[in-house]
């Protein structure tokens, strides 16, 4: 029958040679592909377990897909058509169905919520939500599945409470629901959790007192519940669990609670985090728990003197600051031959402190903060001659007045004693030619390489340390190496950490390259996937030093790029395997045979397609940014009806769009003949298709055909905020609604600034480019104008600049940027500084040869600030006006050093923004009528006042001041 099909086929080609080259073509692949799925059809008998489909449909119907990743789910079988994210075991089981063992859906910017349907996937081990946009609550029914061993939720914003059914997974063994906003208690009955060896539940909304019940736990290795609103006393039967390493419950409120003495006993414990708990008592002798590395008990109301007793010889970090601890500082503090951090300033330590802390305990990598500040310490014990290697600071303790010990002047002042900063550049040899390395499939040297100047593609981790036992990496970045390097089972020449940098927590995020082995220049498939399941089924062993970790991202680009998102293994049964195998051997013989016959008809067409194929590929590699046709773009627009046009500028035209499956989109066309047009067209595609956050606005697609550039984005239905503060503008928008568009906009740079990999710099920060959705979530837009931060160059220094032709907008422009050249972050602080001043007086930047940032401050200094006040604003407190205005205003000094870092402005907002929310009845929208509009008073929010904890929590916060700027500290 198919020697029959095939002679037919050779004799159909051959008779009409008049056909055209396209029908010859689809006719071998329609061909082709009915061979294939015939052989298939007679082959392979199992399919997917009926229930688990149906929960599967269900499942992806309470998802929103903006980036349609689950675009196959609506065809053929979830196990046998390899659903994207979707894997099952390799056989049947017992009811001759396959069944779903894992749901990957890590990072696919899934928004929507999780339905109960997941509970009948009931043969789930592995399920992973985490980095996408979930909301809701997470349901009870995945309670159901008692197969389940990991389950990982972080980065979305779920909500509602814990179900108490969520305690009944008997094999659950990662617990992970971290930055969330998960409310109300934790469950008692998660003391059935018999496996479980990580609850990770920190950065949510949880109250209530921890269950005692959880000290049934033996299995429990890391408990992280910092940054929630737990309360009460802190279990004393913790000390029982067996195998528990890490107790982290910092920024929680355990008024009245003391530290138990029991936890004298956790012979097992690597680290105790307790910061800004409100405890009180004293602190326990824990010099008994000789795996301890880290303890951190500063900001709370502990009293007494610290234990004399000596500490493990594997101390790294000592805080005890903030606290109103009296008596001598611990000579054993001398013999901790590890430490890296004593902190113990604001205190009422007295007598003397001696030197030998830091005497014959130093190699290269080395680095020791002390810090002694602020306590009643009247002398030195030794030669106070540290090391460069340790930062020693004394300010604020009576031995500064003694003039008689040498060198003290060098550490009471308010600068005394700069950290040590990690440079963990790599640098390749001077001798490999410059840019030798293909580009086009983002090959680079492999910097220690034991074949010089070899060139490899390598894999982008991003990687986090969640709870680590050092304060400085330095000394155990090779350790690093090798404790990764092992578990990947690669050679220590192929991991290069690109990078690293302290989070709050603190944590630390790195980037991590890995290189294929030496005669390689990539990896295959086999090896991608086995890199991916270790890293993604937290099969890197946890140890005491580097604590638990998570993926946050798996980047695979260049010749990677073709297995995005779905990298993954897909297990079928063996049967079904080896009819797979077998249908696809024939369908390749079926194949060639007809390649043969056509080869003629159509090489140079082949040809033609593979170089605008390539072409294609080299310009714009994306991950997840859907490609629309012209065809698309002119539907969606009725044609770019001038009807539907929302607006334009000098890039192009923007349009509103309603696309084939009714999502509203704006579609941005670039003008016919635009000089930067495609300059800026690359630009943003690249950018934004790796920048998530949800104040940036999201790029879904792009059109590159016939001609036109165009680029598609979520649409934001309440415009600009320009729109809603010119004087044309028929609604009007309140103080509160104010405050938190500008802490909106603020957040989406900081995110610019600290977190994407490499730091962006926006360039062109201005009202019109700030849009607001339906409920007035301000989102930063428009990246064409974009660079890239600066990287180190060949010596390994990191410039603090980037050298660029001036590009922006008059009346936003840094006067520094505009006069060197050199743009740098805080040339976007000082446009937001624009934008800030815009918010709050309505004006534009210039107006009538007006310039906003002289205007205000001339008014600010004659003490008539609320005279430019937007009218339109209503009833406002003064207080939080004069701390914005002031906030504005520093942002918009003339020296780049002057003004406050993204982070500070982001802290100072949300001070105000507190302040705001105490005020009666203050609502984004409002504020109570009864608000007067006081003058200024003179003390400014920029005034020098005590330091405060860098990691402190914003829920359980009050106003302190960082840097010369008040503020509140974020999680």
């Amino acid at each position: 029958m198919i020697l029959l099909l095939l002679v037919f086929l050779g004799g159909k080609v051959k008779n009409n040679r008049g056909l055209k080259m396209e029908g010859v073509r689809y006719c071998g692949y329609v061909f082709t592909t009915a061979i294939y799925c015939f052989m298939l059809h007679l082959t392979v008998a199992q399919i997917t377990d009926p229930s688990e489909v149906s929960a599967l449909v269900a499942i992806k119907n309470g998802l929103i897909d903006n980036m349609k990743y689950l675009k196959n789910w609506e065809k053929g079988d979830p196990c046998t058509s390899n659903w994207t994210g979707v894997n099952c075991f390799n056989k049947v089981g017992a009811n001759g169905y396959l069944h779903v063992r894992e749901l990957r859906m890590m990072a696919m910017n899934l928004s929507g919520s999780l339905t109960p349907e997941l509970g009948q996937l009931s043969h789930l081990h592995f399920l992973n939500f985490m980095w996408n946009d979930l909301t809701g609550s997470i349901p009870e029914e995945i309670g159901n599945i008692k197969s389940l061993k990991l389950l990982l939720l972080t980065g979305n914003r779920l909500s509602g409470s814990l179900s108490d059914k969520l305690g009944y997974l008997p094999n659950l063994r990662i617990f992970q629901i971290d930055q969330n906003q998960i409310s109300g208690r934790i469950p008692k009955s998660f003391s059935n959790l018999n496996s479980v060896q990580h609850i990770h539940f920190n950065n949510n909304s949880l109250s209530g007192q921890i269950p005692l019940e959880l000290s049934n736990v033996s299995t429990l290795l890391h408990m992280l519940i910092d940054n929630n609103n737990l309360s009460g006393p802190l279990p004393p039967e913790f000390s029982t669990l067996p195998r528990l390493r890490i107790i982290q419950l910092d920024n929680n409120n355990f008024s009245h609670s003391e530290i138990p003495a029991s936890y004298e006993n956790m012979s097992s414990l690597a680290k105790l985090s307790l910061r800004n708990c409100k405890l009180q008592g004293s602190i326990p002798d824990l010099s008994r728990i000789q795996s301890l590395h880290y303890l951190d008990l500063s900001w709370n109301q502990l009293s007494g003197s610290i234990p004399q007793n000596k500490l493990s010889n594997n101390m790294t970090t000592i805080i005890l600051s903030h606290n109103h601890l009296d008596g001598s500082i611990p000579k054993s503090f001398s013999s901790l031959p590890l430490l890296q951090k004593l902190s113990v300033e604001n205190n009422l330590l007295n007598g003397s402190f001696s030197t030998d802390i830091w005497q014959n305990k130093f190699t290269s990598t080395s680095t020791l903060l002390i810090d002694l500040r602020n306590n009643s310490l009247s002398d030195i014990s030794g030669a106070l001659e540290p090391p460069l290697n340790v930062t020693l600071r004394l300010r604020g303790n009576p031995v500064c007045n003694n003039v008689n010990v040498r060198n003290i002047i060098k550490y009471c002042g308010s600068e005394a004693g700069a950290e040590h900063k990690m440079n963990n550049s790599v640098n390749v040899t001077g001798a490999c030619p410059i840019h030798a390395c293909p580009k086009d499939n983002y090959y680079e040297y492999v910097p220690t390489s034991p074949v010089p100047c070899s060139c490899a593609s390598p894999l982008v981790v991003g990687w986090r340390l969640k709870s680590p036992s050092f304060s400085y990496f330095d000394p155990y970045v090779h350790q690093f190496e090798q404790y990764m390097t092992r578990d990947l089972h690669l050679e220590l020449y192929q991991l290069l950490i690109e990078s690293s940098s302290w989070e709050e927590g603190p944590r630390l995020r790195m980037q991590l390259k890995l290189f294929p082995a030496v005669g390689v220049s990539t990896f295959n498939k086999s090896e991608v996937i086995r890199i991916s399941d270790i890293l993604q089924f937290w099969e890197i062993s946890v140890g005491d030093l580097f604590g638990p970790y998570e993926l946050l991202n798996f980047t695979l680009m260049g010749p990677y790029s073709y297995l995005n998102p779905d990298i993954q293994a897909k297990h079928k049964s063996k049967g079904a395997s080896a009819a797979v195998i077998a249908a696809c051997v024939f369908a390749a013989f079926a194949s060639t045979i007809i390649a043969v016959l056509i080869k003629r008809r159509h090489a140079k067409y082949r040809r033609i397609l593979s170089r605008k194929r390539l072409s294609a590929k080299l310009s714009i590699k994306l991950d997840g940014i859907r490609s629309f046709t012209f065809k698309e773009m002119s539907l969606a627009t009725n044609n770019f009806n001038s009807s539907n046009q929302v607006g334009e500028g000098g890039y192009g035209t923007v349009f509103k769009g309603i696309l084939a499956d009714k999502t509203i989109v704006a579609i941005k066309r670039a003008k016919e003949g635009s000089v930067q047009g495609q300059k800026e067209f690359l630009t943003e595609i690249s950018l934004l298709s790796r920048l998530h956050h949800r104040n940036l606005v999201s790029l879904l697609g792009y059109c590159d055909e016939e001609g036109e550039q165009m680029l598609v984005y979520e649409f934001m239905c309440n415009g600009t905020l320009r729109n809603w503060i010119s004087d044309n503008c028929k609604r009007t928008l309140k103080f509160g609604a104010r405050l938190q568009i500008a802490l909106g906009a603020a957040k989406g740079i900081l995110y610019l600034h600290t977190e994407a990999h490499p730091p962006i710099f926006h360039r062109d920060i201005k009202a019109s480019n700030i849009l607001l959705d339906s409920k007035m979530t301000a989102k930063v837009a428009d990246f064409g104008l974009s660079r890239l931060a600066p990287v180190q160059d060949d010596e390994g220094v990191l410039p603090n600049h980037v050298s660029t032709i001036v590009k922006g907008t008059p009346g936003y422009l840094d006067p520094e940027y505009f006069l060197t050249r050199k743009l740098t972050d805080k040339s976007d602080v000082y446009s937001l500084g624009v934008v800030f001043l815009e918010i709050l007086t309505g004006m534009r930047p210039i107006s009538h040869g007006k310039n906003i940032v002289r205007e205000v401050n001339l008014a600010h200094c004659r003490e008539k600030m609320f005279s430019v006040m937007d009218s339109t604003m209503g009833p406002y407190p003064s207080e939080c006006v004069e701390k914005f205005v002031a906030l504005a205003l520093k942002c918009c000094e003339d020296k780049p050093e002057d003004r406050p870092s993204m982070l500070d402005v982001v802290r100072e907002l949300e001070t105000i923004e507190s302040i705001f929310n105490m005020m009666p009845d203050a609502d984004a929208d409002t504020v109570d009528s009864k608000a007067k509009f006081n003058e200024p008073k003179s003390s400014s929010s920029f005034s020098d006042s005590t330091s405060r904890d860098p990691f402190l929590s914003s829920n359980v916060s009050e106003v302190y001041s960082i840097s010369g700027v008040s503020l509140t500290m974020p999680r």
